[in-house]
């Protein structure tokens, strides 16, 4: 049995470790850099970033859970 992971409410410093372009988004993975959670890597998928995937590798931003819905956001 796999176990699903999830992330309490609130905002996490994260950094892109991976991202696959698939087809109208973008499969991301990030890890979390700082906190309770540091070195957890979380898998999103993305919509209306308007970003090249290869462009988000390595990038810093925020991930924020509230009600258990993850928003993700690239530091510009």
């Amino acid at each position: 049995m796999t176990e699903v992971f999830r992330l309490p409410d609130g905002a996490y410093d994260v950094l892109v470790v991976d991202a696959i372009n698939d087809d109208d988004t973008i499969a991301i993975e990030i890890t979390i850099i700082a906190g309770e959670h540091k070195g957890e890597v979380v898998a999103i998928r993305a919509t209306g970033l308007n970003v090249h995937e290869l462009d988000l590798l390595g990038m810093p931003g925020t991930l924020r859970v509230e009600g258990g819905v993850p928003r993700f956001a690239v530091d510009q």
